[in-house]
């Protein structure tokens, strides 16, 4: 007899062992490791909405698309009414959702503006304050409530001594 053969049981025994922890570890991995799983991701929205008032043909609330600027707004509210003042108003500026665009009657501009209450696109019509501060100022009184006095503006980021003394005039606390 052949060693084979005398050892056959055993040898039958350790792949029926290492057949049973093959199955062992093959069910131990499906029940422990996750299943593939499809995620879909939604494209954002390519509109916002806008309200447009004061001088236009008619004011109201506007879908447009994002990258469109205020000179689109204005166009989709029927353009400026002979009364409006086109110079006060940065038609470059990029509309963002929920903005609202002012246009103000010819002489009725306010000689300042409140730093306290201005939306982001009014502040970014002031010399030396560009979307990125703008937004820096909203955020900054949204974190600490309103400016005390206009000299508060310095604790903003990014805005220094230089920069206020360019809008100084032209802003209030009120």
């Amino acid at each position: 007899m052949s060693w084979f053969d005398k050892n056959s049981w055993v040898i039958l025994a350790v792949l029926a062992f290492l057949v049973f922890i093959g199955i062992g570890f093959f069910s131990y991995r499906q029940t422990i490791m996750p299943c593939a799983t499809e995620i879909t991701i939604a494209q954002p929205s390519p509109e916002i909405e806008v309200f447009v008032s004061g001088e236009v043909a008619s004011p109201g609330v506007y879908t447009l698309q994002i990258g469109d600027r205020i000179s689109d707004a204005i166009k989709a509210a029927g353009g400026f009414t002979d009364g409006a003042d086109r110079e006060a108003i940065n038609l470059a500026t990029l509309l963002r959702d929920g903005d609202q665009i002012l246009v103000y009657e010819n002489g009725a501009v306010p000689q300042k503006i409140s730093i306290n209450r201005a939306e982001m696109w009014l502040l970014e019509v002031l010399p030396g304050i560009g979307e990125v501060t703008a937004k820096r100022i909203v955020d900054y009184r949204e974190k600490h409530g309103p400016f005390s006095r206009i000299e508060d503006l310095m604790n903003v980021e990014g805005l220094g001594q230089s920069t206020f003394d360019k809008v100084k005039d032209l802003i209030t606390v009120r």
